[in-house]
């Protein structure tokens, strides 16, 4: 397969994520018809204004997200990313998602741009403190014992600025073999990475059901990321 050969000669490989690669794990495309924003609409759960003005109302979409993410195991996609990486084939994995499934599979350098639910922050102290699966199930706010501040998952709310932004620059910077793995690419800042790797000469390689990117990418793989990737990883290994 040209792709496996493509990632044995590339010096640098990484993998961009998003919803998709988790689909398989039970967790639906938070934008797809009957998904998580068509009960919850963003601009009036999931903004940094709307928690800091109405915390109660921000929480009701917690509580739904979190039921959702709770208990979920990686898949194939996200084990053969982590047996790619442990093969010094992969240098790093930039996710859209939040729920730590990549870290469960293995993966050991994976930056999150958009948080993750594993942890709930306080905005006044900065602390953090792993969340229970019981805080989705309470009807009273989560505070903070050090300041009695209400606390927040540890995801990025619109409003509020991504993580990790400089060093996925930094990372991308060097990259010359993109992953774009169950995301379209078109919300920023992620849209940005392969217009980054394509600018500087390097390969985009896409796995998706339906191909997405814009422009399109130069290998395409389509289907099941569950099940090409790990196809993919043998090969590479095997090679």
């Amino acid at each position: 397969m040209e792709a496996a050969s493509r990632i044995r000669a590339a010096g640098r490989v990484l993998a961009l994520t998003g919803a998709g690669i988790s689909v398989a794990s039970g967790i639906p495309d938070f934008r797809s018809r009957g998904g998580l924003w068509s009960m919850f609409p963003p601009e009036e759960y999931a903004t940094i204004g709307i928690f800091r003005r109405d915390p109660a109302r921000a929480w009701q979409l917690y509580r739904a997200m979190g039921r959702i993410l709770a208990g979920k195991t990686p898949n194939p996609a996200h084990r053969a990313l982590a047996r790619l990486e442990a093969a010094g084939c992969l240098q790093g994995v930039n996710t859209q998602n939040v729920d730590g499934l990549h870290q469960a599979a293995g993966s050991r350098r994976v930056l999150e741009i958009h948080g993750e639910h594993h942890h709930l922050q306080c905005l006044r102290c900065s602390s953090l403190e792993p969340v229970r699966e019981a805080r989705y199930r309470e009807e009273d706010l989560p505070c903070c014992d050090k300041c009695g501040s209400v606390l927040k998952p540890n995801v990025v709310l619109f409003g509020e600025p991504v993580r990790h932004l400089d060093e996925i620059h930094e990372l991308v910077a060097r990259c010359d073999l993109l992953l774009v793995i169950g995301t379209s690419a078109r919300v920023h800042p992620a849209a940005g990475l392969p217009q980054m790797v394509r600018s500087q000469g390097g390969l985009l390689v896409e796995f998706n059901r339906e191909q997405a990117l814009s422009p399109p990418p130069d290998l395409f793989l389509p289907g099941p990321a569950e099940q090409t990737l790990p196809r993919l990883v043998d090969l590479v290994r095997s090679g």
